[in-house]
């Protein structure tokens, strides 16, 4: 064993030798393995590099035996030994027999020594890059006398630059792989408008980038003011957990917010600022965090945290990463959100345009048919044939008024609306009466691109209209007559031309056809309390049993009297059904009068019976029937059947109509069947009421 070298000519081959194998070299883990073999090679001992890795939980460890032979561990931070000896200035001797040295050292490098080591720990103030982690260069059970410690004082001075150079490189390296995720992440989020697809970018690279157990995103309501974190973000902990959801102003996030400030929190506890209830809640244990507000326009729309450095703290750096990627993550969910809230409206558009009853047709600025709905096709054609593309004029042919006009207003600026009625050719031959209006669409200058035109169907209109006119002229009619006699009769009795058994009939014909007009006068009367919801009474329980003892003996002695047989089949001790005695009893009146009137010859017949939890009532006769295609209309308003018009039947197609409407009000249902020329059964269902 030679004694170590004093001087520069003698250490120059072992700068050589270094320069050489570390000229090109930018890796740490190669560092450390030329300086131990070179150190173990040139000093004839054992040599041993360690260095600590980026968060601080182990060292990289390299032992070289004077041979060369070089074996690599890995030591944890608390079994390691080297706390002691990294925080040494200076190359220094331990003694493994002296005392405090071995129960300070200890560890896994103590076993390694069989009499002592010389210890020389990087120099702190000789680095460059001050992130770098501790490191350490030492010699295991040196023999002789030789001093190694000026040699190992040149060497570790040496590794500093060469560590340095590769720690930047690294550091480089890390930040332009940063840089491209940033990158990355922000073409991403800008060519997305899902916002599930942003929330899923947040969730990978980011989060492993900034090396964080998690990432929140908390989104502030506009109309509270409160923060609304995304739960998918959280994790499956807070998946059984209601939303987690701060007051304006609440926690750090809240503080953020309002200050539009970042923070970086180290220990989160003991901030002020921080709520710890969602921790209390979910079981999670927040540390440290940055926390940036999301702006858009000066406006702030969230908070974006990164929550748990796994190594380490936060630093300076990891800010201005979330700073790189927050300013494209709040114009992503903002322009997601704006997207979101556009489709639907989209949606609520097209549904209310395909499910208006009225026909509804877009046309540009050439009349040119660009958009129709179902009832549209349906109100024109037979068919489901497709008419957009066509001019407007081509396709719906106007008996009345001019189309093309008409849009041409619209679409000019002449007129804001404008309305056509008119009749328009269907494609089967028919004629239908419709109702055109329409209004501008204006762009966002102002200027009207295309019109909307709405085609609202009048048939039932007309339809009323024409039961309207035959109603008045009923009206006049069944007044005429009536009144007509009471005048002829009453001149008679007057003039004294009858003679005493006469003038007692002619009394009763006055008397008759008085009750006639009396009942037409009430009938008016009860259709306009029904339309002005006066009859609408409250329900109370009325017994049927007195109602058909009082109601059925005048009807049965009228039909009697028109030569008809009238049976009737009651039920004893009814139950009491809920409604109102006067409402029932104008529907039983209608009911049994219509078969009175209806019925020529033959027999009508009232029944009454409990079944299932209600009272059904039925009223048939053996008249002249209903037509079928006159079933849906009968209980409408003003209506009246072909039949009875040609037959000659007064009535003013008001009692059916004011019978269903009444039951209604009550809960009860009426249904009809009919066989034209043999008779019709009307059958009344009434709720038991509950006692």
């Amino acid at each position: 064993m030679s004694d170590a070298p004093r001087s520069t000519d003698e250490l120059a081959p072992l700068w050589r030798d270094i320069l050489a194998d570390l000229r090109d070299v930018f890796d740490v883990h190669f560092v450390c393995a030329t300086f131990a073999y070179h150190a173990a090679r040139y000093t004839r001992t054992r040599a041993l590099v360690a260095v600590a890795d980026s968060q601080a939980k182990c060292y990289d460890v390299w032992l070289t035996e004077p041979s060369g032979r070089a074996t690599q561990m890995r030591w944890l931070i608390d079994e390691a030994g080297l706390e002691s000896l990294v925080a040494l200035n200076e190359p220094t001797p331990i003694d493994k027999l002296e005392r405090p040295a071995a129960e300070i050292i200890g560890g896994q490098i103590w076993l390694l020594v069989k009499r002592r080591l010389l210890a020389a720990p990087l120099p702190r103030e000789q680095r460059l890059y001050s992130a770098f982690p501790p490191a350490l260069l030492t010699l295991l059970d040196p023999e002789g006398p030789a001093d190694w410690g000026p040699l190992l004082r040149e060497l570790a001075n040496l590794m500093c630059v060469f560590l340095d150079r590769a720690a930047l490189r690294q550091e480089v390296d890390r930040r332009t792989v940063e840089f491209a995720v940033i990158s990355d992440i922000s073409r991403a989020l800008s060519s997305t408008l899902n916002i599930q697809q942003i929330y899923e970018l947040l969730t990978g690279p980011i989060r492993q980038t900034l090396n964080v157990e998690t990432l929140s995103i908390g989104l502030i309501e506009p109309v509270t003011g409160d923060i609304l974190f995304v739960q998918r973000l959280f994790g499956p902990m807070f998946k059984q957990l209601p939303p987690v959801r701060l007051r304006r102003g609440q926690g750090i996030a809240g503080w953020v917010a309002e200050h539009k400030e970042p923070v970086i929190i180290t220990d989160a506890y003991a901030d002020q600022r921080f709520f710890s209830g969602v921790d209390t809640r979910s079981g999670f244990r927040t540390h440290s965090m940055i926390c940036i507000p999301l702006q858009v326009d000066e406006r702030t729309i969230g908070i974006l945290e990164a929550i748990n450095r796994q190594f380490g703290r936060f630093s300076d750096h990891d800010l201005q990463l979330m700073q790189a990627l927050g300013g494209p993550l709040a114009a992503a969910i903002e322009n997601a959100n704006l997207h979101a809230d556009v489709l639907a409206e989209k949606r609520r558009i097209e549904t209310l345009f395909a499910s208006m009853s009225d026909g509804l047709v877009t046309v540009n600025r050439e009349a040119i048919i660009t958009r129709v709905n179902g009832a549209f096709a349906s109100m024109l054609y037979s068919n489901s044939e497709s008419v957009v593309g066509e001019m407007l004029h081509e396709r719906v042919h106007a008996r009345q008024g001019d189309i093309q006009k008409l849009v041409n207003q619209l679409l000019t600026g002449a007129e804001d609306t404008v309305q056509l009625a008119t009749d328009i050719d269907r494609d089967d031959g028919r004629v239908l009466p419709v109702l055109i209006s329409g209004a501008p669409v204006d762009d966002e200058t102002g200027a009207a691109q295309e019109a909307i035109l709405v085609f609202s169907d009048l048939t039932q209109i007309r339809e009323v209209e024409r039961m309207r006119d035959d109603l008045f002229h009923g009206i006049i009619h069944e007044l005429r007559t009536p009144l007509a006699t009471i005048l002829i009769y009453s001149r008679l009795l007057r003039e004294g031309r009858a003679q005493a058994e006469r003038a007692e009939r002619f009394l009763g014909v006055i008397e008759r056809e008085s009750d006639r007009l009396q009942r037409m006068v009430r009938q008016m009367l009860d259709l306009a309390k029904l339309e002005a919801r006066e009859m609408q009474r409250s329900a109370e329980p009325v017994w049927l049993n007195s109602l058909f003892d009082e109601t059925l003996p005048p009807l049965a002695e009228r039909a009697v009297q028109k030569g008809l047989l009238f049976r009737q089949h009651i039920e004893n001790d009814l139950p009491p059904v809920l409604g109102n005695q006067d409402v029932y009893d104008m529907v039983l009146k209608n009911l049994v009068d219509n078969a009175i009137k209806f019925t020529p010859s033959g027999s009508i017949q009232v029944s009454a019976r409990r079944e299932n939890g209600a009272v059904v009532i039925e009223v048939s006769d053996e008249g002249i029937g209903i037509p079928a295609e006159a079933m849906n209309n009968l209980f409408k308003r003003f209506y009246r059947t072909q039949t009875a018009v040609e037959r000659g039947i007064a009535g003013t197609g008001l009692g059916l109509y004011m019978v269903k409407e009444n039951l209604r009000n009550y809960n009860g249902q009426i249904a009809v069947q009919s066989v034209l020329g043999k008779g019709t059964t009307f059958t009344i269902r009434l709720p038991v009421a509950q006692m």
